[in-house]
C-alpha cells in the first residue's frame, strides 16, 4: 500500500528538484455514442464528457492541496474520433465540428488538453479515417485544446505508406494555417507506430477500444530528481549508477501510484496505469540531457549518448515496476528538443543533429519529440522523417514517434517559442537530399518476419 509516510520521504524531491505528476488522463470511452445524426452525436459527446469529468480539475487540486503535490495538468482522452464520427461524418467538415465540440467540453471542465482527434491506420485507411486525417489542419487550427494522433503501423501490420505520405502533406498544411502562431498546430499533433491504448501524455493520447468506459491513468516525471541522485554518486562506477537510478524510479513512481489511486477513489472511476516516463520541462534542472552530463558525456550527442539512454530507460522502468503492479502507457525516458534545455543546449553548441536523435530513439520511450525544422522542409522530407522513425518501431516492437513542426517562415539558426510546457526550439537542419520517388510508391510496407507468432 501507499501511504502518507512516503510522500513525505519524497518533499524535498517536491521542493527542491522539480518532482511533480506531469498528468490525470480520464479517459472517456464515446464508442456507444455512435449515431447517424451529427448534431445528435455532437450534442452527445458533449454531454458525455461534461458530466464525467465534473469534478476531475477539482479532485485534481484537491489531491495537490492535500498531499502538497504538483500535477502538473489535468487531461481527458476520448475513443478514437475516426470510430465514434465514422456513421456520422461524410465529410472532412463534418469531423471538424466533432474537433469543435471536444474543444468547448474541455473548456467546461477546465481541462488542459482533451486527446483522441484520432485515426488508426496501421494496414489501412476507411473512409471515415481519411475524413478525419484529412480534417486535422482545420480542426487544430480552430481549437485550442484538442490534441490529435494517427497511427501508422504495426510490428504485427507494417507500415501503411499511404498514410505516411498523406501525414507528410497533413503536418505541412498544419504548419500553414496555425503560421501567425508559430506552427503551434505541428506541436499538438503526433504519429505512432505500436500506439498504446493507455497513453496519459499528450498530444498522442487517446481512450483505447480495450479499455473499460471510463479509466484514470497518471503520469509522473522527475528529471531533476535523477541527475540529484547522481550527484551523489559522482563518478561511481555502473553498477551503482544503475541501482540509484531504479531506487529513484521506484520512489517516483510511488508518488504516482497515491496520486492515481486518491484520484480514482474520489472520482468513483477505475485506476488504470503509471506512465512512468521521465517526461522533461523547459524549467532549469528538469532535462534528461543533463542527466547525461552527469553521466560522464560532455554534452547530449556526444558518442556514448545512445548507450546512456538505453541504461537510463532501462533502469527507470526496473524501479517503476517494483513500485507499481500495473505500469504502462509509453514509460521510460522522453528527449523532446523543445522542453528540455540540455536538449537546446546541445543543438545550438552542435553536438546533436536530427540523425543522431534518430539513433537515440531505438532506445527512447517515444521518438523524435517536438523537433523544429525550416519551413519549406518539403512534404516527402517528412514522410520520409516519419517513415525512418516508425520503421524503427515496427522493427524492435516498441513504440515510436513523431512530433515535427516545419515552423512557417523559420530557417535553420533560427527560434521558435512555443511557451509553456512546450518551451523553445532552434531550427533543426534536415538532410537535403530527396526522397520523394520511394515516398511516392503505393501499399504498404509488409510486417517483419518475427511479427508471426502464432
Amino acid at each position: 500500500m501507499v501511504n502518507i509516510n512516503e510522500v513525505l520521504e519524497t518533499n524535498k524531491m517536491i521542493e527542491k528538484e522539480n518532482l511533480d505528476v506531469r498528468t490525470i488522463t480520464l479517459g472517456i470511452s464515446l464508442l456507444d455514442l455512435a449515431d447517424n445524426d451529427l448534431d445528435r452525436l455532437n450534442e452527445k459527446i458533449y454531454d458525455r464528457i461534461t458530466k464525467t469529468a465534473a469534478n476531475l480539475v477539482k479532485t485534481g487540486c484537491d489531491i495537490e492541496k492535500e498531499f502538497g503535490i504538483p500535477i502538473v495538468n489535468k487531461r481527458i482522452s476520448v475513443t478514437p474520433i475516426a470510430l465514434v464520427g465514422a456513421s456520422a461524418c461524410k465529410s472532412s467538415e463534418d469531423f471538424v465540428t466533432i474537433a469543435k465540440t471536444l474543444d468547448k467540453a474541455a473548456k467546461e471542465v477546465g481541462v488542459n488538453f482533451i486527446g483522441g482527434y484520432s485515426a488508426l491506420v496501421s494496414k489501412g485507411m476507411t473512409k471515415a479515417d481519411e475524413y478525419l486525417i484529412r480534417s486535422i489542419p482545420e480542426a487544430l487550427a480552430s481549437t485550442d485544446m484538442v490534441c490529435s494522433s494517427v497511427n501508422l503501423g504495426s510490428t504485427k501490420t507494417g507500415l501503411d505508406m499511404d498514410a505516411i505520405r498523406l501525414m507528410g502533406s497533413i503536418i505541412r498544411e498544419t504548419a500553414e494555417l496555425t503560421k501567425e502562431n508559430d506552427s503551434i498546430g505541428c506541436a499538438k499533433l503526433v504519429v505512432f507506430c505500436n500506439a498504446p491504448d493507455d497513453n496519459p501524455f499528450m498530444a498522442g493520447a487517446f481512450h483505447g477500444v480495450t479499455e473499460a468506459d471510463n479509466v484514470i491513468n497518471v503520469g509522473v516525471s522527475g528529471p531533476g530528481v535523477v541527475k540529484k541522485a547522481l550527484e551523489s554518486i559522482h563518478g561511481e562506477d555502473f553498477e551503482v549508477l544503475c541501482e540509484t537510478i531504479k531506487k529513484t524510479a521506484f520512489k517516483i513512481t510511488r508518488v504516482g501510484q497515491l496520486v492515481a489511486k486518491e484520484a480514482s477513489e474520489r472520482l468513483g472511476i477505475p485506476f488504470g496505469i503509471i506512465d512512468l516516463s521521465l517526461a522533461p520541462t523547459p524549467a532549469i534542472g528538469d532535462s534528461i540531457a543533463d542527466i547525461f552530463e552527469e553521466m560522464g558525456l560532455e554534452r547530449a550527442g556526444a558518442p556514448g549518448t545512445t548507450a546512456a539512454l538505453a541504461l537510463l530507460n532501462d533502469q527507470v522502468k526496473k524501479g517503476g515496476i517494483m513500485a507499481s503492479s500495473y505500469v504502462g502507457g509509453l514509460s521510460g525516458a522522453f528527449i523532446p528538443v523543445s522542453e528540455d534545455q540540455g536538449m537546446i543546449r546541445a543543438v545550438n553548441d552542435g553536438a546533436l543533429t536530427l540523425e543522431k536523435l534518430e539513433a537515440m530513439t531505438c532506445v527512447c520511450s517515444v521518438g523524435l519529440d517536438m523537433i523544429a525544422v525550416p519551413g519549406d522542409t518539403s512534404e516527402t522530407t517528412l514522410s520520409g522523417i516519419i517513415a525512418d522513425e516508425m520503421a524503427i518501431g515496427m522493427i524492435n516492437q516498441k513504440t515510436t514517434a513523431v512530433r515535427i513542426i516545419p515552423v512557417s517562415g523559420k530557417k535553420v539558426g533560427d527560434t521558435v517559442e512555443f511557451g509553456g510546457l512546450l518551451g523553445y526550439a532552434p531550427i533543426m537542419p534536415v538532410n537535403r537530399f530527396g526522397c520523394a520517388d520511394f515516398i511516392n510508391r503505393k501499399g504498404r510496407i509488409p510486417a517483419p518476419i518475427h511479427s508471426f507468432k502464432n
